[in-house]
């Protein structure tokens, strides 16, 4: 196994000030480098789903067992919260923009957001650290810093005061974003939302 799901099923739920978890090394620290170099090559800024990238070797075997039962089970255990009642879906992100990382909650689609990220050790930048926030009017009042380095995870029950954020980072900083998602409908939206954005992206590269 890739993912450390013993450690997770250990790990206590955080409750102020909303429901969370935070685990480095969720990605075990000996198949980090190569989780790391198999992550797929993403062009530019913004999410990009499954299909529009090469998803390969031991990244995709990450993606698998995110994806599978043991490991919805803990979050399911984790949040009191049967998830195996909604769809999930997952989308990639290689970079980030000077315009990322405003505070916000989730859309109310979501149920719950697992963010997992796959950048190199440790993570020296100021800028791009998620904060798990008390408000939605203050970057600065928060109650956790997490550094998106390498293995670590992210996840917490969407509800109207999961506020989070970041200080602006303009560069590589890659994640993956899977939620649980109230219906199919949300999901078809999705994949729909991102065949169009691939379109522009692929257009925009071409140079016409």
């Amino acid at each position: 196994m890739i993912l450390d799901l013993e450690g997770l099923s250990r790990l206590p739920t955080r409750t102020e000030p909303y429901l969370h978890l935070v685990m480095p090394d969720f990605i075990r620290k000996e198949h980090q480098p190569q989780v790391l170099a198999d992550f797929p090559a993403i062009p530019d800024a913004g999410l990009y789903s499954h299909d529009e990238v090469e998803v390969k070797g031991a990244f995709a075997q990450t993606m698998d067992e995110l994806m599978g039962p043991a490991f919805e089970a803990a979050m399911s255990k984790a949040f009191d919260l049967d998830l195996s009642r909604y769809p999930k879906v997952y989308t990639i992100r290689g970079h980030t923009r000077a315009k990322d990382g405003n505070i916000h909650t989730d859309s109310t689609t979501k149920v719950v957001t697992v963010l997992v990220y796959f950048n190199e050790n440790p993570w020296t930048q100021p800028g791009g650290r998620l904060r798990v926030l008390r408000s939605g009017t203050d970057l600065e009042d928060f109650s956790e810093e997490v550094a998106p380095s390498g293995g670590t995870l992210l996840a917490f029950k969407r509800s109207d005061k999961s506020w989070h954020g970041h200080h602006p980072f303009v560069g590589p900083r890659r994640a993956i974003q899977l939620n649980w998602v109230i219906s199919d409908w949300v999901v078809k939206k999705d994949e729909l939302r991102h065949k169009l954005s691939a379109r522009i992206k692929a257009f925009k590269r071409s140079g016409m």
